[in-house]
């Protein structure tokens, strides 16, 4: 566990960039630090691994106050992922990745296994990549490898300050999937620095939102800080679509979704319709033997049309949202694997919404 207690930073002119921060990130979990420029965000996450030192307060990793051990022994022990990698040019890819193991006195066998696993662990070939350098990889190549290096020697914590911010919008898109697919199998505890409320809201556990001086206004879950804003500062940061926002963090549940009737493939015309007669609809989902949606039908002429690409009931409502946007038919299909439970359309979407919101929102004040 991480712990800020009533940690400041004060300079010699007077200037206070972090105001008496005290936060709790626990093991395995991702806490982003969020705000306007100048409000502390990079002097709060350097103060933890004292590039920055803190004038005041106590910084605790696992039970130990950082500030009274070795400032040099704690950064090898920390990962640190910055915007611009940071990779040694004259070094192969392979050499950067074994830096702290190559400081902290690995042999080059242990050393060199460990390069191997953590490149195929952040999606790069090492057969491919190991003997390259880092002119020849793409930006979100380079940053997967400047995770890697930071992850080398198994950190308790990795520290990562806009680590996607230099990289264009897909591959920032790609990136973040990476970075949530690779937390979900090494569950470090990460503090994550972002202008980004959206990225903040996709990668983060916990949100930490700062304002100038260093003042949290609100710690809180992504759901929490969108459904209920605790102040107006935090409510103007995350932006009048917060609603929209939060569709991200809003998972999809069987319970919101509309039934149509389900014919099988191997329906006859006469069997469609009398399943539509007696449901009283227009139109039916198809399925096949094994319970997957192949297509619809409608009437008049009951013959089945592809249905539009469905919809992991895995997902967020974002991106069922998405999905629905692009199809025609005015519904998207939810499965679970391949069996198909019901679907979602624009009304059950906005229903499921504003129950989300509803349930983060204090009696007397607005979503």
């Amino acid at each position: 566990m991480l712990r800020l207690d009533a940690v400041s930073k004060r300079y010699a002119d007077g200037t206070v960039a972090v105001h008496d921060l005290t936060l709790d990130v626990a093991r395995g979990e991702v806490c982003v630090l969020v705000g306007p420029s100048g409000c502390g965000k990079t002097t709060t996450m350097r103060m933890v691994n004292r590039l920055i030192e803190p004038t005041s307060g106590r910084i605790v990793l696992d039970g130990r106050d950082v500030t009274h051990v070795d400032p040099v022994a704690l950064r090898r022990g920390i990962g640190y992922v910055i915007q611009q990698v940071g990779l040694f040019p004259h070094q192969t890819i392979e050499a950067n990745v074994a830096t702290v193991p190559a400081l902290l006195g690995w042999d080059r066998a242990r050393a060199r296994a460990r390069v191997r696993e953590l490149l195929e662990l952040v999606g790069l070939d090492p057969e491919v990549y190991a003997r390259r350098y880092p002119h020849e990889l793409s930006g979100g190549q380079r940053q997967r490898v400047g995770v890697a290096r930071a992850l080398a020697a198994d950190p308790p914590v990795l520290l990562m300050d806009e680590p996607f911010g230099a990289v264009d919008p897909i591959a920032r898109d790609r990136l973040q999937a990476e970075f949530l697919r690779l937390q979900a199998a090494v569950r470090k505890t990460v503090v994550f620095v972002t202008h980004d409320i959206e990225e903040a809201v996709r990668l983060g556990d916990r949100i930490a939102v700062l304002r100038q001086g260093g003042y949290l206004e609100q710690y809180a879950p992504p759901r929490v800080l969108l459904g209920a804003p605790a102040t107006a500062f935090v409510a103007d940061f995350v932006g009048s679509d917060r609603g929209l926002k939060r569709l991200a963090v809003t998972p999809i549940r069987v319970a919101d979704l509309e039934q149509p009737p389900v014919v099988p493939a191997s329906a006859t015309a006469g069997e469609a319709g009398a399943a539509l007669d007696a449901a009283g609809a227009d139109w039916a989902m198809v399925v096949d033997a094994a319970g997957a949606p192949v297509g619809w039908l409608t009437r008049p002429g009951l013959v089945p049309q592809p249905a539009p690409d469905p919809v992991p009931v895995t997902a967020s409502l974002k991106t069922a949202f998405s999905r629905l946007l692009q199809a025609d038919t005015g519904w998207v299909a939810v499965v679970d694997g391949a069996s198909y439970l019901g679907v979602l359309t624009p009304a059950t979407v906005h229903e499921a919404l504003r129950r989300s919101v509803a349930a983060e929102t204090p009696p007397g004040s607005a979503p």
